[in-house]
């Protein structure tokens, strides 16, 4: 009987889930000042990032939440699909 993983060692780096972190903060605080499209920039931009780090890293990647197709599927996705939606949606025009 195989027993799934339980242990960090087998998931993302804490260092880089802080990076993370530490950007959503960003984002949500240019948010909160009223820049929208400079807060889903910055969502965008990181998810993309963390996709291509896991695409090229592979196992080694600090950046872990499933498998490496569907962790770059799911990084690469959202940030184009937030650039999509910035382009075809007036976000800031008063």
């Amino acid at each position: 009987m195989s027993h799934p993983y339980v242990s960090e060692d087998h998931e993302g780096k804490p260092w880089f889930e802080w990076i993370v972190a530490a950007m959503v903060v960003i984002a949500t605080v240019l948010a909160v000042l009223g820049h929208v499209k400079a807060a889903t920039t910055v969502i965008a931009v990181t998810a993309i990032i963390t996709g291509l780090i896991r695409l090229v890293m592979r196992e080694r990647s600090p950046w872990k939440v499933r498998s490496v197709g569907f962790d770059a599927f799911i990084g690469i996705g959202l940030g184009v699909g937030l650039f999509i939606l910035l382009a075809l949606v007036p976000v800031g025009i008063v």
